[in-house]
């Protein structure tokens, strides 16, 4: 610990808002990838003049700053350095909503569902939609740009910001776009620092687009006969020119763990025929007209195929029907105590052949490889399943993960498609970049933040996550 720099810390702001104590540093010491290093101290400003000072201290002293709201990231990208400061700004949770420009003014510690739930009082909603958002804050949510399952007709966090303000590494207080929808006053800068994972600055407010809510949706899960035949109907919807607000795609090892979990009794009777292969959850939004006409062509495309399928207008039926996907995560560790998760992208031509990287992954390594994602923007969630404690699995899943990620490569995909670098995929940023773009970024890093005191140690110095320890603690969002 630096104590001359906890020193002139504690002379410039309340000793209050400055936390040293175990339990709230062990708290901080984590996101959802649950790998652990202690900061020295959690601070926690009331405004931002108080986190100027903090970062003009951080950065005299060279102490490193990590962001946080919940800690619902799954990358480890909110994971501090050990003895560094952990700025903690899930209080600031000011929300405005501004029903005639159809705007949202918000401060970074606003879940994404409140801002969903105040929009939604107005007419509005706010399209992002990842599936932790009852907890995300919109600061985590803009610094990784999250995705969400509604990706593939309304964007990403990106698609829906206006303008950011916020505090540079050395204090200094910035302003990128503005509460205009047109706007093109010098560099981008906004979109640079949406997905930079808090290495470039810390976003203390941002002003964010909202639709208006849509006025019909129908909800429709369908079982296949196998993972090819579930796929070519997702390719059959998109090239029919349909845009289902939600198309999830759930693979056969994925629906066996569900119907073998406890939250299968929560199901009706009708519901046990879609437990027996893979499946697809298809939900169409917006004029009543619009979502009659898509279903009709949705409804002539899935009776082609002679499957299996139900839909409703009912929200709790809905409901019902969503329980496969909302359970599945969690029924997976009965394949293993531990996963590795990666939210992979590949094109639509790729989707298939994806199928067979998957397979060639469970024969090469011998482990399980759950596989579901948003198969209407390619963004797919691979999850191979290992017991942490045994060697040979470990391997195992080491040698998988970067089979997987060459794989994904050379099909043409990214190496993340809404959760992130952080330190879970830092291996594999450069099987995605050149050397000369690896470089121009972190050039860029060091440009605004010279002394490297922002987040250091993510997205470019390779972190091997499974050669290290997972904490078993239970987090707000497990269930």
């Amino acid at each position: 610990m630096n104590e001359d720099a906890l020193k002139a810390l504690q002379a410039a702001i309340p000793a209050e808002h400055i936390r040293t104590d175990d339990a709230e540093r062990y708290r901080a010491s984590m996101d959802n990838m649950r790998f652990s290093r202690l900061p020295s101290a959690v601070i926690h400003p009331a405004e931002e003049d108080e986190l100027a000072a903090v970062l003009k201290i951080a950065n005299q002293y060279l102490i490193p700053i990590t962001a946080r709201g919940a800690g619902s990231a799954t990358t480890g990208a909110t994971t501090p350095e050990v003895d560094g400061w952990v700025i903690d700004l899930s209080s600031w949770k000011n929300l405005h909503i501004d029903a005639g420009a159809m705007m949202a003014f918000v401060q970074p510690g606003v879940t994404i569902q409140a801002i969903d739930d105040a929009a939604r009082e107005h007419g509005l909603f706010f399209p992002p939609d990842p599936g932790s958002k009852k907890f995300a804050t919109i600061g985590g949510a803009l610094a990784c740009n999250a995705g969400g399952l509604r990706g593939a007709k309304y964007g990403v966090t990106r698609d829906y910001v206006f303008g950011l303000e916020g505090l540079m590494a050395n204090g200094e207080f910035v302003k990128w776009g503005a509460n205009l929808r047109k706007y093109v006053s010098g560099y981008n800068i906004r979109d640079l620092w949406i997905g930079s994972e808090g290495t470039l600055g810390i976003i203390t407010g941002a002003v964010l687009k909202l639709l208006p809510t849509p006025a019909s949706r129908v909800t429709l899960l369908a079982a296949f006969s196998d993972e090819r035949s579930a796929l070519e109907t997702v390719r059959k919807i998109l090239e029919a020119r349909l845009t289902p607000a939600i198309l999830e795609f759930l693979d056969s090892e994925t629906v066996e763990c569900f119907r073998r979990s406890e939250r299968v009794d929560e199901l009706p009777d009708w519901m046990r025929a879609f437990l027996d292969g893979p499946v697809l959850l298809i939900e169409f939004d917006g004029h009543q007209a619009e979502v009659d006409e898509s279903f009709a062509t949705l409804r002539e495309i899935l009776g082609a195929q002679k499957i299996h399928f139900k839909s409703t207008t009912d929200e709790d039926e809905a409901e019902v029907l969503w329980t496969i996907r909302r359970g599945s995560s969690k029924a997976m560790f009965q394949l293993g105590n531990t996963k590795l998760n990666e939210d992979i992208v590949v094109p639509l031509e790729a989707q298939i052949p994806l199928l067979g990287v998957i397979e060639k992954l469970r024969q090469s390594t011998g482990l399980p490889c759950p596989t579901f994602g948003h198969a209407a923007d390619g963004n797919f969630h691979v999850h191979i399943m290992y017991n942490r404690e045994d060697q040979a699995s470990c391997e195992k899943a080491k040698k998988g993960i970067n089979e997987l990620m060459q794989a994904v490569v050379e099909l043409g995909g990214v190496i993340t498609g809404e959760h992130g670098v952080g330190l879970a995929k830092s291996p594999f940023l450069r099987l995605q970049h050149s050397a000369f773009e690896v470089d121009l970024m972190q050039r860029l890093k060091l440009l605004f933040d010279p002394n490297n005191i922002l987040n250091p140690g993510k997205m470019f110095e390779p972190f091997e996550v499974w050669e290290h320890p997972r904490e078993e603690v239970k987090m707000p969002w497990d269930h």
